[in-house]
């Protein structure tokens, strides 16, 4: 069983729960490992995969510790590319799902979390959830699991230029406006309308929606022309290792 997520399979229904609360489910390189390994080894029976995350909040980001970490044994920036690469490896399996994915969000989707989260096929958020984008903030590129593309597509370019620069929060009812999410209730009745969307999607043909499925991916990568969040890995180890020299430098 993976450490890092709390999986139960309903029958055709799969729920992945991101679980560790006590650190916000902070995405880290053995998060990223057990996502994969439980998309990888997927019962192809599963027609609705439900991402949630434990505690208080869906997400809160990347794990920068874990960053410098992997700075400090490569300074080079090896670890984070390679982190980099798993990150976009996991959020395509999501994207690219065979099964009807949906976020169920709650309290705080930071960073990685949104990144996770925009993977999904549909998005219910909690009315009191809240978005936010501060890598820049942290002298960070927005470049993890494909993220920018992927917002650029759902939320349009001028919207997107004014999140990302700025960093600051968005609630649920903005979200909803954006498209980042496509519907907002109460956190008590979060599991309901999940349910509301899981139900009429399980008695779908399961060929017919395996196609759509399929045409829908393949038509929104098609408006990603050359899509240059392949370098994601390659940009963010670049700039978190110059700004970690430079601080270390005391520049």
């Amino acid at each position: 069983m993976p450490k890092t997520l709390h999986v139960v399979q309903d029958g055709p229904v799969l729920h992945v729960r991101l679980d560790q609360p006590e650190h916000g489910n902070a995405v880290t390189d053995a998060m990223l490992d057990d996502l994969l390994a439980v998309l990888d080894d997927q019962d192809p029976a599963v027609r609705v995969l439900v991402l949630s995350g434990a505690g208080d909040d869906f997400c809160l980001g990347g794990d920068r510790t874990e960053f410098a970490g992997h700075l400090d044994h490569d300074p080079a920036g090896g670890g984070i590319r390679l982190s980099g690469t798993k990150a976009r490896r996991v959020c395509d399996a999501l994207s690219g799902n065979p099964a009807v994915t949906i976020a169920r969000v709650h309290g705080r989707a930071v960073g990685a979390g949104l990144a996770l989260a925009l993977a999904c096929d549909l998005r219910v958020g909690a009315d009191t959830a809240v978005f936010r984008l501060p890598e820049l903030a942290l002298g960070l590129p927005v470049a993890w699991g494909g993220l920018l593309p992927r917002l650029l597509n759902e939320v349009g370019a001028a919207r997107v230029r004014e999140l990302v620069l700025t960093g600051r929060t968005i609630t649920a009812e903005e979200a909803l406006h954006l498209s980042i999410l496509q519907k907002v209730t109460t956190e008590a009745d979060l599991d309901a309308a999940v349910t509301a969307w899981a139900r009429p999607v399980l008695r779908r043909p399961a060929a017919a929606l395996r196609v759509t499925k399929a045409l829908l991916q393949s038509h929104t990568a098609a408006t990603r022309l050359a899509d240059a969040s392949l370098l994601d890995g390659e940009l963010m180890a670049a700039v978190f290792a110059e700004t970690h020299g430079t601080r270390r430098g005391g520049a």
